[in-house]
């Protein structure tokens, strides 16, 4: 098995001839995943001379890694964000949501990128009976305030999406979608690429700091001088100063993935006749698709919200497949692998600037779409085009004493509490319903 190779990295084209470090530049990217590359394609369609950096190489972190499942869905309903914010900010959120998929969508078109993008639709289970209720509460109130396309499943009509008997019913969000993430990074990378943006690999910038200019960003390479700079490391940020702030506001979360080998047809067309993309209602949030020539399961999940060694994240990944499908018991898993999804306390990305270094970030799962889209508002803010407005700059980001200096030391005792406490009540909430 290819531990720590994604599923999506299989077969994939090598990497093109990339950049050296220039002196200068118009706007300095410091990350090359979705955020970075679309932010600079849009600058470089302005006329902007743009460079972007990367500690690795372009993609490398979660841009390459997630399970390749969009939609417009925020992580919170339209009540809690308007708790955690404002009515008007949570409705404009909310709306704003939909903007960016179709955004997205047309994005793909327009660069003409292969990604093997398929639209799927997305059905949200409900692990226990109480969570079932909360869903068609969340329902009712999005068909009355927004133009979401959400249909209720009761119990019985989950059969035509997922053969299982774990489930007390669903929603049902028929425009999203499914790629392979790979290939998405691959195709924005050659744009940028053809418009000219230089790309430089192996560059994690140790120190930046203002000058007459702008920026001064040094790094292992040398020094480049910027008049403008953009954050986008998200779930990577590292380092002092800008970093240091940015990384206490938005803190890695592991997501670990599996991929099994390559099973019947007919055994997958009975297992998943829907070929949606799904997600669970139950706190280890599993999330599982059939791959993009319908031949392997991908299943990701919170094994464990900390980082954990590969043997224990494989055998929860697995275990947690075999409860919902017992016919997949022994399946052989051919890879195995983990990103950091870039989470702030608010669930909500937020978009903004702090002294004079601007900022996209906190996209808690939802970075296959939000990330391109906030890449473009971000680069419209530093050319101060106007097109760069944007309600995820009144989400603001919020710190907590128990996050100091950027070190998610918390997630430790948050993963023992979610693991022994709020996973195992669901379960017992579950199996309760079950019998009843």
């Amino acid at each position: 098995m290819a531990y720590g190779q994604p599923y999506w990295w299989e077969g994939a084209k090598p990497l093109p001839k990339l950049s050296s470090l220039p002196s200068s530049a118009d706007i300095l990217i410091i990350g090359a995943g979705y955020t970075g590359l679309t932010a600079a394609i849009t600058a470089a369609t302005a006329g902007a001379e743009v460079t972007v950096v990367d500690a690795e190489y372009p993609g490398f972190g979660a841009s390459s890694r997630n399970g390749g499942m969009c939609g417009p869905h925020p992580r919170l309903s339209l009540s809690a964000m308007s708790k955690q914010f404002d009515e008007k900010t949570a409705r404009a959120l909310f709306n704003e949501s939909g903007i960016a998929f179709d955004y997205f969508q047309g994005l793909i078109r327009s660069l003409k990128i292969d990604c093997d993008y398929q639209k799927t639709g997305r059905i949200q289970l409900a692990w226990t009976k109480k969570d079932f209720e909360a869903q068609k509460a969340m329902a009712a109130e999005m068909l009355a305030h927004t133009d979401y396309a959400v249909e209720v499943l009761e119990r019985d009509a989950v059969d035509k999406h997922i053969k299982t008997d774990r489930y007390f019913g669903a929603l049902f969000y028929e425009n999203h979608g499914a790629l392979n993430p790979k290939k998405l990074i691959d195709g924005l990378l050659s744009v940028a690429l053809k418009m000219g943006v230089k790309i430089v690999p192996n560059m994690p910038i140790r120190r930046l700091q203002k000058s007459v200019i702008g920026h001064i960003a040094e790094g292992p390479l040398g020094t480049i001088r910027a008049n403008k700079v953009l954050l986008a490391t998200n779930g990577y940020t590292k380092g002092q100063g800008h970093f240091q702030w940015l990384s206490a506001r938005v803190f890695p979360l592991p997501s670990y993935i599996i991929a099994t080998e390559k099973l019947p047809r007919k055994l997958l067309a009975e297992l998943a006749p829907g070929k949606r993309t799904m997600v669970e209602t139950r706190a280890r949030h599993s999330y599982f698709r059939l791959s993009p020539d319908g031949t392997r399961i991908v299943w990701g999940g919170r094994a464990a919200i900390r980082q954990i060694n590969p043997e224990q994240a494989i055998a929860r990944l697995t275990d947690t497949l075999e409860e919902i499908w017992p016919s997949l018991k022994g399946v052989k898993i051919t890879h195995a692998w983990k990103g950091n999804t870039g989470y702030s306390f608010g669930n909500a990305p937020n978009i903004g600037r702090r002294d004079g270094v601007h900022y996209a970030a906190g996209y808690c799962g939802g970075g296959v779409v939000l990330a391109p889209y906030l890449g473009m508002k971000a680069a419209y803010q530093m050319l101060g085009d106007e097109r760069g407005t944007t309600a995820y700059a009144d989400t603001k980001l919020q710190s907590k004493p128990y996050h100091i200096g950027g070190r998610p030391w918390f997630l430790e005792p948050a993963d023992r509490w979610y693991n022994w406490v709020v996973d195992g009540v669901q379960n017992v909430r579950a199996a309760k319903d079950r019998a009843s």
